[in-house]
This record gives C-alpha cells, sequence and structure tokens, in this order.
C-alpha cells in the first residue's frame, strides 16, 4: 500500500500522503487513497465496468488533482467505485496528457462497506514532489 492517512492535518477532512518510484506509480496509489476512504476494501471492488479518464494540464500538481477530480466525479455522476491500475502520461508541448482507464463497480451499499462520502480534493496544503526516491503527494479530501 504506498499511500498513508495523515493524523492532526485536517480536522473535518481526510489527508494522505501517497508515493511512487514513477510518476505513474504515485498516481495509481493516490488514486487508490481516494477510493479506499470511500470503500474499507479496495480488493472488493469487481472488475465490472470500465471507464476512459483522460485529464490535460500544464502542471504536474494540477494533473493529479483533476485525476482525482474523475475518480471523484464518477462516483458522483454514475455511483461507480473505480480503481485505476495503469496510468500513462505523456507530456506534449508544454502540456501533460494522462491516459487511463478506471476499473470497478457500480456502489452497492449490501457489498462494499461504506467510510465516509469523498465530495472533492482540496487545495489546502496540496502538494506533489519529486524526491531522490521518487514521487510524492500530500492530498486533502473535502468528506
Amino acid at each position: 500500500m504506498p499511500y498513508e492517512y495523515l493524523e492532526d492535518v485536517a480536522l473535518s477532512d481526510v489527508a494522505f500522503r501517497a508515493w511512487g518510484t514513477t510518476l505513474e506509480e504515485m498516481f495509481v496509489s493516490a488514486a487508490d487513497a481516494v477510493t479506499n476512504t470511500m470503500v474499507e476494501d479496495l480488493e472488493g471492488i469487481a472488475d465490472q465496468v470500465r471507464r476512459p479518464i483522460h485529464v490535460q494540464d500544464t502542471e504536474i500538481d494540477m494533473l493529479l488533482f483533476e485525476f482525482l477530480q474523475e475518480v471523484i466525479f464518477f462516483k458522483d455522476a454514475e455511483r461507480l467505485l473505480l480503481r485505476v491500475p495503469d496510468v500513462g502520461i505523456e507530456e506534449e508541448g508544454g502540456i501533460y496528457l494522462l491516459r487511463a482507464e478506471g476499473r470497478g463497480e457500480t456502489l452497492d451499499a449490501s457489498k462494499h462497506e461504506l467510510l465516509v462520502d469523498v465530495k472533492a480534493v482540496t487545495l489546502h496544503r496540496y502538494r506533489v514532489e519529486k524526491k531522490a526516491s521518487g514521487w510524492e503527494a500530500t492530498v486533502i479530501l473535502d468528506t
């Protein structure tokens, strides 16, 4: 589990730190952290539905922000719990392009132990950094 929840960072929201040796691994870890904030068991999410995720931005940190917002959007708009096992990121002319596929199933309270309803990613104390060991992000979710 390449993420951890942070205590005493936000009073009523959920904060986490996600990391990976590559940028793509860190994005996958952050998506899992968001989904795991909503439901107890990530492994219990079946691969029944797939949704393409395409976002772009001029900054890596905002690319992650938009990506995580998409995971939350599918939960709100289609009641889908998605995991994103692979992410592809390319840079073209100063714009970062992310392509991924969310895989999951419809949220079912009788099957999935619901924890909290994530409303959005916040910019409060939001950070994405390249470190010697790879990439790291600190994210606070509005719940």
